[in-house]
């Protein structure tokens, strides 16, 4: 099952991500000024995925990716893929895992990474 992993980003604004089952990235949110608004659209997301929809683009360089759109808003953009049915797969993961996916919260400084 994926994860919702929240961070923050250089200038202090705070992010999520969508991880898949095996870890890498599918999609990344727009910024937040507060974390609590993060959390807030986590479990909005979660609550209407079936209203979700994904906008498919191919980039110049050939790479796949789409923008998540929840009511009528950008809500995040996938990572660039190599194929369509790559892609394809990545919008399944998120439609199939999305709504019971765990969410994990990275944006304090108080963790330490163990080698």
């Amino acid at each position: 099952m994926g994860a919702f992993v929240i961070s923050k980003r250089y200038n202090d604004e705070y992010k999520f991500v969508f991880t898949s089952r095996k870890g890498k990235v599918v999609f990344t949110s727009l910024s937040y000024e507060l974390k609590f608004e993060c959390e807030e659209d986590i479990e909005r997301f979660k609550a209407d995925i079936e209203s979700a929809n994904f906008l498919k683009f191919k980039s110049s360089s050939g790479k796949f990716y789409f923008k998540l759109m929840l009511g009528g808003n950008h809500f995040a953009t996938s990572r660039k893929y190599t194929t369509s049915l790559r892609l394809q797969k990545g919008i399944d993961e998120i439609v199939r895992y999305g709504s019971l996916s765990e969410t994990l919260d990275f944006s304090s400084n108080d963790f330490v990474f163990i080698d």
